[in-house]
């Protein structure tokens, strides 16, 4: 569906891509993950054509970029680009006819569109009177009005309550059953790790890591990883090294990278003579790992 191959832009001497490479395959969800500053607005502001890049590669659906590949792609704003003081319908209405929709075809798509993200009843409702939650909803059938066949979703729920972050999750795997390529933007890796099919992990304009939760789980050599609260903590690094457990950081917690499952007994006499204050063991996350990668990946 997306082929982006050695995909190239600078500002002067400020490089913001390096050779990005990446290729999204048909009704697949792919996450983008990097910090600001990273390339995912850059990259996405190149497909969308309103950037050039300065070399590289990309094609949509077979097809190289250009200003017809526009109407292959929708994307939802990190920010709701919606006309307040307007309808659902009358926001979908305006969209609509940017991309040339008239008559019988518009009517059907503004109704088709709001339907298909739950606001077929609010049709008539403005955009101001709509919840965070129907909002994005909104921004998403606009989105989606022309039919594009690839979905570019920038942060889509970045401030979102929990509530509503499940409900617009069940909407974006809805779409991708019905064959809609999702490019996913965020920086919530449990949206990454719930919502993802495989997930490129971005930073200074490149992909340092990519693949599916499992193959990047592969980069950190463990089964699980235990954070330890300890006022003993050089000790304690100490011996977890001698019993070949990684030690980490992650802010102020220590953690260790078991090569093993261990139960907690097994675990603590292995500290045995250190005072241990509390630990607690969880799976590797997506977290784990993207932390990990940037940190191999300084420099």
């Amino acid at each position: 569906m997306l082929k982006i191959e050695k995909l190239y832009k600078a500002y002067g001497k400020q490089v913001v891509l390096r050779d990005l490479s990446l290729a999204i395959a048909p009704s697949e969800i792919y996450g983008l993950l990097g910090s600001n500053g990273a390339g995912k607005t850059t990259t996405i502001n190149i497909l969308c054509n309103l950037l050039k890049a300065d070399s590289g590669v990309i094609q949509i659906n077979d097809r190289p970029i250009s200003e017809q590949t526009k109407y292959l792609i929708g994307v939802a704003t990190q920010e709701t680009l919606l006309y307040r003081t307007l309808t659902c319908a009358e926001n979908l209405r305006f969209f609509a006819r940017l991309y040339g929709l008239r008559g019988v075809r518009l009517r059907q798509q503004v109704q088709a569109c709001l339907e298909a993200v739950g606001l077929g009843q609010r049709t008539g409702q403005t955009a101001e009177t709509l919840s965070g939650g129907m909002q994005r909803r909104l921004s998403l059938a606009i989105a989606l009005v022309h039919q594009p066949k690839l979905l570019i979703l920038d942060e889509p729920t970045t401030g979102l309550d929990i509530e509503a972050r499940y409900e617009l999750w069940e909407l974006i795997r809805q779409l991708q059953r019905q064959g809609i390529t999702v490019l996913l933007t965020t920086h919530l890796l449990e949206e990454a790790e719930r919502l993802c099919d495989r997930i490129g992990i971005l930073k200074q304009g490149q992909i340092l890591a990519e693949g599916t939760l499992t193959e990047l789980r592969q980069l950190i050599p463990a089964q699980e990883i235990i954070l330890v609260q300890t006022q003993e903590e050089e000790r304690a690094i100490a011996r977890a090294r001698q019993l070949g457990f990684h030690p980490r950081h992650y802010g102020n917690e220590l953690a260790f990278w078991l090569p093993q499952s261990l139960d907690l007994k097994d675990i603590l006499a292995r500290f045995d003579g250190i005072a241990i204050d509390a630990i607690s063991r969880q799976p590797v996350r997506l977290e784990h790992v993207y932390l990990e990668v940037m940190r191999r990946g300084k420099g």
